[in-house]
């Protein structure tokens, strides 16, 4: 089938034969909380036959996300309890968020964001917001790195990301500055000369974190839009999500790590799934997890090793689950310290 528009309600979806008629009222319901979207190179990726295609699980709805666990959050790592301004979030001292818009160009139904993004989200930055934003920063001269996340900002026209760069440019204390993007597997025609130039910032040293998977994401063209960034004097890491039905298997992880340094992504995190509504029947245990990874040693070279890491629930940063952050209390639970030394519980006590 050719799919040549972004599909980006239920309707859609019934047409493009990725889900059943029968299923329409449920998934209005999940499309009515939690926005829909996909482009047409995801689209042509799914595998219609197979009923646990590991790319149509990250991206088509699913009446189980009208399951609410008790110990999910709206704000599942704490966005908004370090927000000091619209569109900035301070969790460590030498780096901020740079949040300039809530839309994407898919919607991942595991999104830790969920219920900001979408065209019903905190939508984008205005020009007043977005000078506020950058009054922040340049305030705050502890502030080392600029990361650019939201909602996708490769979204962004050229024109949008060129001023962008070009304020950042002009604060002295910020030298390196980073994106955060599905688009060059999602979208990678979207990655050409205009797109690039506009990422460069005088001074600066620019990143991409590219988020990705499953190895069957990174396609020719996405491997081909991954090289015009590096070319171009682009550094690339990657970041994962650890995802039941989806790559919680280590073959599958070796393959995606060694597919990333292939094309010059440097492995960088793998997360633990956020308690983000909605998305219990993606996560796995922490034990599965510890597993799961433990199995890459050895297996895959150590260019291909992500750090296995979780988003301490409110905000209070992350934590290494390998690491000695980590202490098992009984019956799946933790104590987590974070960063300050801090402890708390994992699942959330409250």
């Amino acid at each position: 089938m050719n799919v040549v528009k972004p599909i980006k309600s239920v309707d859609d979806l019934v047409k493009a034969g990725l889900v059943a008629p029968a299923d329409r009222v449920a998934l209005e319901e999940v499309a009515a909380r939690y926005a829909v979207a996909l482009t047409p190179a995801i689209s042509k990726l799914i595998d219609r036959a197979d009923p646990d295609d590991p790319i149509a699980r990250q991206f088509v709805p699913d009446a189980a996300e009208l399951t609410i666990a008790p110990e999910e959050r709206a704000d599942p790592i704490g966005d908004h309890a370090h927000s000091p301004v619209e569109g900035i979030v301070h969790r460590y001292p030498d780096r901020v968020l740079l949040k300039a818009v809530h839309v994407c160009p898919v919607y991942c139904r595991f999104c830790f964001r969920r219920e900001m993004v979408g065209p019903q989200g905190l939508g984008t930055l205005d020009a007043a917001a977005m000078q506020a934003a950058f009054d922040y920063i340049r305030r705050h001269e502890e502030i080392w790195e600029v990361i650019l996340t939201g909602g996708d900002p490769l979204v962004l026209s050229p024109r949008r990301l060129g001023e962008i760069m070009e304020a950042l440019a002009g604060i002295a204390h910020v030298q390196i500055i980073r994106f955060h993007t599905r688009v060059p597997v999602v979208d990678p025609e979207k990655i050409d000369a205009a797109l690039i130039a506009a990422l460069k910032a005088s001074g600066k040293t620019v990143y991409v974190a590219l988020h990705a998977n499953h190895p069957r994401e990174l396609t020719p063209e996405a491997r081909a839009a991954c090289g015009r960034l590096v070319d171009a004097g682009i550094a690339m890491v990657s970041q994962s999500v650890l995802l039941k039905g989806v790559n919680d298997d280590a073959d599958v992880l070796a393959k995606l790590m060694k597919a990333f340094v292939e094309i010059r992504v440097k492995p960088y995190y793998l997360h633990h799934p956020d308690l983000a509504p909605g998305t219990s029947h993606f996560r796995v245990t922490i034990e599965e997890g510890q597993e799961i990874v433990a199995a890459l040693r050895g297996r895959i070279s150590g260019l291909c090793q992500p750090a296995y890491i979780l988003d301490i629930p409110g905000g209070h940063g992350k934590a290494v689950i390998s690491g000695s952050a980590m202490r098992a209390t009984g019956d799946g639970c933790y104590s987590v310290t974070d960063y300050r030394g801090g402890e708390h519980s994992y699942p959330p006590a409250d």
